[in-house]
């Protein structure tokens, strides 16, 4: 991990960042000493996502055995106490650090939802932190309590949209707010067939294409977008990437600001990684595409 690198990233935004946030923040008449923190906001943020791309499995050990190697990268290093006291600040800065990281559109994207978990269901009626804002859900992997995640990717494993929401919402209704800067061709699950919504997506330039239940009569489909169906397990490999390599699902958390910083420097986290998943082509699939890799040779 080149912690330079994430470093200046982070910093470049912040220099940016901080004035335009102080220049749109309320004020309710109130005089407060507003302290500054040793630590710099990019030093904080610097510090969470590097997590996220260490091999801990926790902040705590991370920060106590990590982070003091490179106390001449961080000469004013606060306790761990401190600092996480100093993580509820990091939930709108993350947040637009996260789209400033996002890729640009090909004409090519990939739709899912990937549920997260905040406790057992066994532990389900005494969860307090999560209460009124979690919910139950299902999915082909059955019952779950928590949030479902909704991302929308590239081609070449970028992300182009990220959304939250409760574990019973239904994984068409985030699509529209999640597409509406996009163009060109959606790919997606059977989860996402809807007349309503491929005729909303249309209109504005989106086509979206889905595999189909097993009780629908076939339908004729340009070979391209059948073999892009096949392609579709690029977004299944990026979920996998953010739970097991990222860990941005856990059921430790102790406040929900907590878990949405998890959240967001875990996303943050995967757009620094050098290499992500992205399509590969057989030879014999090589067949049927032109030299550009996007458009059928003629038969």
């Amino acid at each position: 991990m080149d912690w330079v690198a994430l470093f200046c990233s982070v910093d470049d935004f912040c220099l940016q960042f901080e004035p335009a946030m102080q220049a749109r923040v309320l004020h309710d008449g109130v005089r407060r000493r507003r302290r500054k923190c040793k630590l710099a906001l990019s030093e904080i943020l610097t510090i969470v996502i590097a997590f996220h791309l260490s091999h801990f499995r926790d902040l705590k050990a991370f920060y106590n055995y990590s982070i003091v190697n490179h106390l001449q990268d961080f000469p004013t290093l606060i306790c761990y106490n401190r600092f996480v006291e100093l993580m509820p600040r990091l939930v709108v800065p993350l947040s637009c650090y996260l789209q400033s990281r996002f890729g640009k559109q090909s004409g090519i994207a990939f739709v899912d939802s990937t549920l997260i978990r905040v406790c057992s269901n066994k532990r389900i009626e005494r969860n307090r932190v999560f209460a009124g804002v979690a919910a139950r859900g299902c999915t082909t992997v059955g019952w779950f309590f928590g949030f479902k995640l909704h991302l929308v990717v590239n081609e070449i494993g970028e992300l182009l949209g990220v959304q939250l929401t409760s574990g019973n919402v239904d994984d068409r209704k985030p699509v529209p707010d999640l597409t509406k800067h996009l163009s060109g061709k959606l790919y997606g699950d059977k989860g996402y067939i809807s007349q309503k919504l491929f005729e909303e997506l249309f209109d504005r330039g989106l086509q979206l294409i889905t595999t189909l239940r097993k009780n629908m009569k076939p339908k004729m489909l340009l070979l391209w977008d059948r073999l892009m169906l096949r392609k579709r397990s690029i977004i299944e490999t990026i979920n996998d990437q953010l739970k097991n390599v990222s860990q941005i699902e856990h059921t430790r958390h102790r406040s929900l600001c907590g878990f949405m910083v998890n959240l967001l420097s875990g996303l943050t986290a995967y757009t620094h990684q050098p290499q992500k998943p992205s399509i590969k082509w057989a030879q014999e699939e090589m067949t049927y595409l032109d030299p550009n890799g996007r458009k059928l040779l003629t038969a």
